[in-house]
């Protein structure tokens, strides 16, 4: 059996991608995120309205998601904005107070320690539902998360 011209252009492709994809990703992983630390009393804090924000990182993950990740405080009945959606999902992760979550209209309350998810597109907003402050981590992972 020979093989034509055309037989080798198909097939070459085929053939040359499993050895340029670990070139692929390295190129993705230098522009990662490096490793870090960030201690919580080296974070810059902003304030506004009330409300206090510790910016921690923002980038891309060395697989290609963007990630960005701050801390906020809510005074008592306070919200960091009103309800709203974005393309990218995000977590909170609990460590002082109680919140209010609500996903779509369905209002969920969690404390210390509890963690909140809501998926890409989903309307959703927090408020502090307590009468000390509320202190909680945001992870937003996906697109424009670290825009």
């Amino acid at each position: 059996m020979s093989i034509t011209r055309r037989d080798l252009c198909s097939i070459l492709p085929a053939a040359l991608i499993p050895a340029l994809l670990p070139l692929a990703a390295a190129a993705q992983e230098d522009k990662a995120m490096p490793s870090a630390m960030f201690p919580f009393e080296k974070l810059p804090v902003r304030t506004s309205n009330g409300v206090q924000s510790r910016h921690v990182l923002k980038g891309k993950l060395a697989t290609g998601e963007a990630l960005e990740v701050h801390e906020t405080t809510l005074p008592p009945g306070g919200a960091p904005h009103p309800p709203h959606h974005h393309v990218h999902s995000e977590m909170w992760l609990i460590r002082e107070g109680t919140v209010n979550i609500t996903v779509n209209g369905k209002s969920y309350e969690i404390g210390p320690g509890g963690v909140g998810f809501v998926r890409s597109n989903d309307e959703h907003g927090i408020t502090n539902a307590g009468t000390t402050p509320a202190n909680y981590f945001v992870v937003a992972i996906g697109p424009g998360a670290d825009a």
